[in-house]
């Protein structure tokens, strides 16, 4: 006899179905994994073996064979152990086939017998639901599962109670879904002094999704400024909530069963890695500009970054996506994040300042500045300095307006923007491709002669034209304006000129 249990593997946020197949046969006692196993999936026979010692079950002194089908496809990670348990004792004779053959299933066992929650249970509920089956893991995902849909759901905190509920000693409770969100807290704008040109970047940023580049000495506020953008924009739609909180369960970083309803804000040391950065890894797993998705990801001190790292962002700005090829794997990960960034000026960070005087000036800052190719700080929309704040002015009354009177404006930018794109693939402005840009951004007589004026000078590339009319779009849309005039364009060339020179 040969038992079977439904579960499944992740290749990015894609499902796919794996088939359990057990088998207790003659021949000397062993216990083998087959199908491609990985080491946490090899190692699955040690805590089956353990849980099921610790209910008062020994493996049977046969041979037991497990089959992980499709044999040719890599199974990563510690879900497997639920189904290879569930399987063995299907195969043994004690849980009848038909009670668990209704489920996908998913769980890690602990060596008594408890089981831990695992990642990935939303994306693998949701590809349950829609093939009309239901879902059995840990008590931990039970509510993460909730979000899926109307579906069966058996959540059982240890594998003890979920074969007395397959006998009907105990029925297991449904879970419960937790509808509060997981909400994060940002900086306000109100806690800003001065500053007037960023932070009228940050708003010009937040209403049309647009990439910024801060550039100032050292404790200007650059990362203050970056750490009150996700306040300022509109909270996630349904459909956003449901993409971000995807990206997170099978990163694991879903808690308590609660969705992410927060923009999320990632903001990676300098160190970071290319595979940490874009996603990959022997197992491909999202990276920070995926965890970022639908959110801000900010970069500090730019330039510190390592060239691959920095390179292997242009796509993503580009496509909103990232495929990550490996030699076992080819996933594609959804990446439509908003990136802000910071540096200084020059390494010591006080070019411009006299009083500090640079010994190595200019060179220290044409160095320093030379890190970052041309085509990344292309792709950057709006360029700002963010000069030293007076000391003065920390002991004045704040007057600066708060994170919710900027958010309204945004709020209103975007819902005509909505109302604009509302029959076409794009959300925001920052999303329009190159060819829709003299559609959806054509400015007026006047302004059309400062933008070729402009072009000649300031020598803009094509992609560096079009980035200059999709900020003024968004200039216009806080406004309120109907057309694009010469003022949109003249302030948001404002902001492209390069930052940091000097």
């Amino acid at each position: 006899m040969v038992a079977h249990v439904s579960t499944v593997t992740f290749q990015g946020l894609e499902v796919t179905p794996i088939d359990v197949q057990v088998q207790i046969g003659s021949g000397l006692p062993a216990f083998m994994v087959v199908g491609l196993p990985d080491k946490a999936v090899g190692e699955s026979r040690e805590r089956v073996r353990a849980a099921l010692t610790a209910m008062g079950l020994a493996l049977p002194a046969k041979r037991i064979t497990v089959n992980l089908s499709p044999a040719d496809l890599q199974k990563e990670g510690s879900h497997f152990d639920l189904p290879i348990a569930l399987g063995i004792l299907m195969a043994m004779g004690v849980v009848p086939e038909d009670m668990v053959a209704p489920y996908i299933v998913l769980g890690e066992l602990a060596l008594d017998g408890a089981l831990l929650p695992v990642a990935g249970v939303l994306p693998a509920a949701m590809g349950a639901a829609e093939r009309g089956r239901g879902i059995l893991c840990p008590a931990e995902n039970g509510s993460e599962a909730c979000w899926a849909g109307n579906l069966d759901i058996l959540a059982p905190a240890t594998l003890l109670a979920l074969l007395n509920h397959f006998r009907g000693t105990q029925l297991l409770s449904p879970p419960v879904r937790v509808d509060e969100p997981a909400v994060a807290h940002y900086r306000d704008l109100a806690d800003i002094r001065g500053q007037e040109t960023a932070r009228r970047a940050l708003e010009i940023a937040a209403a049309g999704g647009h990439n910024l580049l801060m550039s100032g000495p050292p404790g200007s506020g650059k990362s203050l400024l970056a750490s009150c953008l996700p306040g300022i924009l509109p909270p996630l739609s349904s459909e956003e909530i449901l993409e971000t909180s995807m990206i997170a369960s099978v990163a694991g970083k879903l808690t308590a069963g609660k969705l992410c309803a927060s923009r999320p804000y990632r903001d990676p040391h300098h160190s970071t890695s290319t595979p940490a950065m874009v996603g990959g890894g022997k197992r491909p797993k999202p990276g920070e500009i995926s965890l970022a998705h639908n959110g801000v990801l900010f970069l500090d001190e730019l330039p510190e970054f390592p060239r691959a790292v920095l390179e292997a962002l242009r796509q993503p700005i580009e496509t909103g996506t990232v495929a990550v090829a490996r030699a076992q794997a080819h996933v594609e990960y959804p990446a439509r994040f908003q990136l802000v960034a910071a540096m200084n000026p020059c390494r010591c960070g006080y070019i411009s300042d006299a009083g500090r005087g640079c010994g190595r000036a200019p060179k220290c800052a044409s160095e320093y500045q030379s890190r970052l190719s041309g085509p990344l700080l292309d792709r950057i929309d709006l360029h700002v300095e963010v000069p030293e704040v007076p000391v003065a002015e920390m002991f004045t009354p704040a007057a600066a307006e708060s994170s919710a009177a900027v958010a309204a404006r945004v709020r209103a930018a975007r819902m005509r923007q909505q109302a604009r794109f509302h029959k076409t693939p794009y959300r925001l402005n920052a999303h329009l491709s190159g060819e829709k840009v003299q559609e959806y951004a054509a400015p007026d007589a006047e302004g059309r002669a400062l933008m070729t004026q402009a072009a000649e000078k300031m020598r803009l590339s094509m992609r560096g034209m079009h980035r200059v009319l999709k900020v003024a779009l968004s200039i216009a849309d806080l406004e309120g304006a109907e057309q694009l005039r010469k003022p949109h364009i003249a302030e948001a060339l404002s902001f492209r000129a390069r930052v940091g020179t000097s």
